[in-house]
């Protein structure tokens, strides 16, 4: 699907050479870009979903979850290169 769009010129500067910098076209690093952020908006939905029936994560609930997201991180940048 064709979509137009309009940035302020640092945003439009940045995704230029982010682009670049991946080697990929502007409309796929935007449609990667747009994948995250509705997977991260989906997530913080699931969050406030699950908090509003079961309570507030603990904070060392969340310390967990932070470190279980770096090491998935981590393995996933050595995996990639």
């Amino acid at each position: 699907m064709k979509l137009a769009i309009t940035v302020d010129s640092e945003v439009h500067a940045k995704v230029l050479d982010a682009a670049e910098a991946e080697g990929t076209s502007v409309s796929a690093w935007i449609t990667a870009a747009a994948r995250r952020a509705l997977l991260v908006r989906d997530g913080l939905a699931a969050v406030a979903d699950w908090e509003a029936e079961h309570g507030a994560l603990t904070r060392k609930e969340l310390e967990d979850a932070r470190t279980r997201v770096a090491r998935a991180t981590a393995r996933r940048k050595r995996a990639s290169r």
